[in-house]
């Protein structure tokens, strides 16, 4: 038998109460959001015939999760970042805002603050047994030109696949820089080929996807921001050619126009001239950036992000 109530005038306006729409205090917006999520949480109990036991394992889930901190990681994993990313793209085509590097998921794992270097830097610490991996490219405007200036903020895993501040066991900031672009709007990177990585499998996101039948796999990937005066901030990232997960992502993230290719170079010279023994590689990515209509749209989101003390 089923039963439904969450239309009634009754409930509408027990929900509007407990939406705080019997006062004046509080903020406005809000509270319509609290009123749609009541309203369309009573509808899919009743639409689904959710059981209690149900219900009451979903909020379990909430306070497991949430003592996890695995929230970013569980929107990435349901694919509602990439649609985030695939909506704005949609308005952007509206506006007429088209063509640069495409956008992608920032993901959970930035860090602000990162060390600020002029034209190139080293991102590793040396402590990990990884190949050395030179990683260049420019910062170029929507026609094409050099952007001198630029910030290009970029992070990756090492290669267990973990991040700085997120694992103890490195050091502060490893794998994590701020390069301002050159004259010809350039940047350099010297750092290892990170590894992907999988969601913890005890977690609460492996827990939704086990029950998915998915993976909770990545590719192996760099995470940037790029911004510039005047251009429109970028979130982006790009996977590693080659990698068996590179367009079977859990997160959603990779995009053409967003594989960064590998070259791995065994030739004796070339390594000794960069100063090594061994094998290296080389990844080289451009990237262009949309014009800014507005001050606002330099600027990245407000999205809170974690700050290294």
């Amino acid at each position: 038998m089923t039963v439904t109530i969450s239309q009634t005038a009754e409930i509408q306006n027990f929900f509007k109460e407990a939406a705080g729409f019997g006062n004046d205090q509080g903020n406005p917006r809000f509270k319509q959001i609290v009123l749609r999520i009541l309203q369309d949480t009573a509808k899919l109990i009743e639409d689904l015939q959710i059981s209690d036991d149900e219900f009451w394992k979903a909020v379990d889930y909430l306070n497991r999760m949430g003592s996890g901190q695995e929230a970013g990681l569980l929107v990435a994993g349901l694919g509602v970042e990439h649609f985030l990313d695939l909506l704005q793209d949609a308005k952007d085509e509206q506006l007429g805002l088209t063509g640069g590097t495409p956008r992608t998921i920032e993901g959970p794992l930035y860090v602000a603050g990162a060390p600020l270097s002029e034209g190139e830097a080293r991102m590793d610490d040396g402590t990990d047994p990884g190949t050395q991996m030179f990683l260049h490219g420019r910062v170029l405007d929507a026609a094409g030109q050099p952007l001198a200036g630029a910030v290009v903020d970029l992070w990756h895993a090492n290669t267990n696949g973990t991040y700085s501040y997120f694992d103890g066991s490195q050091s502060e900031y490893n794998l994590r820089r701020r390069i301002v672009t050159d004259a010809e709007g350039r940047y350099r990177a010297r750092s290892i080929v990170p590894s992907g990585y999988g969601c913890p499998p005890s977690g609460t996101t492996q827990e939704v996807l086990n029950q998915l039948g998915r993976h909770g796999q990545r590719p192996a990937h760099i995470h940037f921001f790029i911004s510039a005066p005047g251009h429109r901030h970028l979130t982006t990232q790009i996977n590693l050619s080659g990698d068996k997960y590179l367009w079977d992502d859990f997160a959603y993230a990779t995009r053409d126009g967003l594989i960064g290719e590998v070259k791995f170079i065994e030739d004796a010279a070339a390594a000794q001239a960069r100063g090594l023994n061994g094998r290296f590689a080389e990844v080289e990515f451009d990237f262009q950036l949309q014009q800014a209509k507005a001050p606002t749209a330099e600027q990245r989101s407000q999205r809170p992000r974690a700050l290294q003390a």
